[in-house]
């Protein structure tokens, strides 16, 4: 059974990242189906640096430049068969993370990397370092096809260390549905839902603007924008976006169509309140966004969903072009919206179609796929030894 150490951000940070290495770990557990766990070293700012209970959870000061390199040595000398990296521009020490280089560098053993951001046309100093990092590991994970053209065109990683995998979610548990509802106050009302940290720049407005016709169509509609505000958002400018809208909540006269969940959600209380929705809407404007875990969590879990055709959302919704919605257009938000909240057979088909995309999502099957593509990196790399 080969040992895997996971590096990156951890729960209990209130990270994305730090999620998807915890379900990411306990998934790749699963398929190995033994007691054990593999171990983690995560990255936190010293500020937050505590001793964990579980003896498996080393912790790396993101600032301490010095701890990279020692990071990568004590993996040499380890018996860790591969190393899985989550890589984030933003959780790693220096300019742009480039503290973590000083880990790639001097690594010896076989290491994945998985790459949630990945751009275009990456500028300096963003080139620079995911060109270094791509050239020192072993694989790429990407989470859609078109993260990979970019590797390929604007840092020439070869498309042969590049693979393709799903972003992991939760399974769907159908059962808890009506309870969600009731809980929520939701019991007879159509609910589209947006979920993620608050800031500008996410579209929101075009849904608000588009809600007066929907609602002219579909009274009962309720329209929940769920999450806190990002706590960079907050430190420079307070709650001033979220009243500013609120102010064209009260002049779209649709305070009884917008419900507001100011609070930080846990996941089972997110998986919880997606289950419940009936249309998740992504209505972001940038279209350079490889990754979104709510939207791959909203289509693991099989709710019906709208999209700005963003790179994840083209990629992952490329079977359902009529999800896709143009950036800004309000008209048009309003009328696939009005189309899934009045039609119960638009909704079931949705639903059906996109329950279909979800099922390769859940992290059992993400779990094993991953598991299967470190045990061959491991037996690739015990093979060159060999010769």
């Amino acid at each position: 059974m080969i040992r895997i150490a996971h590096i990156g951000t951890y729960v209990p940070q209130k990270c994305g990242i730090a999620t998807y290495t915890h379900h990411l770990r306990q998934s790749i557990n699963g398929a190995k189906g033994w007691r054990g766990t593999d171990e983690v070293f995560a990255v936190k700012p010293g500020a937050s640096l505590q001793r964990d209970p579980d003896s498996r959870i080393h912790e790396v000061e993101k600032e301490d430049r010095h701890a990279y390199r020692k990071l990568a040595e004590r993996l040499n000398r380890s018996d860790i068969a591969v190393v899985s990296l989550q890589h984030e521009f933003g959780i790693f020490g220096g300019e742009a993370g480039e503290y973590v280089l000083d880990l790639v560098d001097h690594l010896e053993k076989p290491l994945a990397v998985t790459f949630h951001t990945v751009f275009e046309k990456p500028e300096e100093p963003y080139l620079r370092i995911q060109k270094r990092i791509a050239e020192r590991s072993d694989v790429i994970l990407v989470m859609n096809r078109l993260a990979a053209d970019y590797l390929h065109g604007s840092l020439g990683v070869p498309r042969e260390k590049i693979r393709c995998v799903p972003h992991g979610t939760p399974e769907p548990v159908p059962s808890m549905r009506d309870f969600t509802r009731g809980k929520l106050g939701w019991n007879g009302r159509k609910v589209l839902m947006t979920f993620g940290l608050l800031s500008r720049g996410k579209g929101l407005e075009t849904v608000l603007q588009a809600l007066p016709e929907v609602v002219r169509q579909v009274p009962e509609a309720l329209y929940a924008i769920v999450g806190q505000t990002h706590p960079e958002v907050r430190k420079w400018e307070g709650e001033s976006y979220r009243e500013e809208l609120q102010a064209l909540i009260r002049e779209l006269k649709l305070e009884d169509h917008v419900v507001m969940i100011d609070r930080y959600l846990e996941e089972q209380e997110l998986a919880a309140m997606l289950t419940a929705c009936d249309l998740y809407v992504t209505p972001y404007p940038g279209m350079q966004q490889i990754t979104s875990g709510t939207l791959a969590y909203a289509v693991g879990l099989g709710r019906p969903v709208l999209s700005t055709p963003y790179a994840y959302a083209k990629d992952l919704l490329q079977d359902l072009p009529d999800t896709l919605v143009p950036p800004g257009v309000a008209e048009a938000w309003s009328g696939r919206i009005t189309a899934v909240l009045s039609d119960p057979k638009e909704a079931e088909r949705l639903e059906r179609e996109i329950g279909r995309i979800g099922a390769d999502m859940h992290w059992p099957k993400v779990g094993k796929l991953h598991l299967k593509l470190f045990n061959e990196l491991a037996m690739e790399r015990t093979a060159k030894q060999a010769n």
